[in-house]
């Protein structure tokens, strides 16, 4: 019933402006529509939104994960524009810098302004 349909992610935020600016601004990507509530974004052939909500930054696991061709590339061009990486330990994981090695997976992780967990992966 739903293969064949299309997803996007709500992420919840408590600061409409400044979220706009984070993840228009600092991770550079365009807004597709916005109200006083809610601002979407476009991303590869994908959107997401992000909302007002007294919840944000309450997820402690991945929110969001981005899929990249180069992931150190785009490691060092977050940190240029002030993103910090989170580093995490898990089992069987090796670091290079700030990207996690899981065999053939890469993955770095991310906070947004409330605490949102963002994820990139060569995966």
């Amino acid at each position: 019933m739903l293969d064949e349909c299309s997803t996007f992610t709500d992420i919840a935020v408590k600061d409409l402006a400044v979220a706009k600016k984070f993840y228009k601004d600092t991770l550079g990507l365009s807004v597709l529509r916005e109200d006083e509530w809610e601002v979407y974004f476009k991303t590869g052939n994908g959107k997401f939104s992000v909302y007002k909500s007294d919840y944000a930054g309450t997820n402690k696991a991945t929110y969001m994960s981005w899929e990249v061709d180069d992931i150190a590339a785009v490691v060092e061009g977050l940190k240029s524009k002030g993103v910090t990486f989170e580093h995490y330990d898990m089992p069987g994981t090796t670091m290079e810098g700030d990207v996690h090695v899981m065999g053939d997976t890469k993955a770095a992780w991310f906070k947004d302004p409330d605490g949102n967990i963002l994820c990139l992966t060569n995966d």
